[in-house]
């Protein structure tokens, strides 16, 4: 059998109020779906486009922290996921009605 790397999850882990370790497999929530991502740290586009949210340059990305600090993401912006503190993300459709 093969190495099983364990999977972090990271609302659980804000929570608890822990740090997630390193080197390991991610539970991410987007809006209210739950991913499972294999790196430590994507970028705001890579998310939007992991939760199916295309093109991602309509989307704004927002990282929802414990205690309820919320920062806003951009595309090419790098998230860590080890980083402590991370409940969720969510995602706010663009605007369309300008012009």
């Amino acid at each position: 059998m093969t190495d099983k790397i364990e999977i972090i999850d990271l609302e659980e882990f804000s929570k608890d109020n822990k740090k997630p370790p390193r080197r390991k497999r991610y539970r991410i929530k987007v809006d209210r779906d739950k991913f499972v991502v294999e790196e430590e740290s994507k970028i705001g586009r890579e998310i939007l486009e992991l939760a199916g949210k295309m093109p991602a340059s309509q989307y704004q990305l927002r990282q929802k922290f414990r205690g309820g600090t919320v920062k806003k993401i951009g595309l090419d912006e790098s998230v860590d996921f080890t980083e402590p503190g991370i409940e969720k993300f969510i995602t706010i459709p663009l605007d369309q009605t300008e012009g």
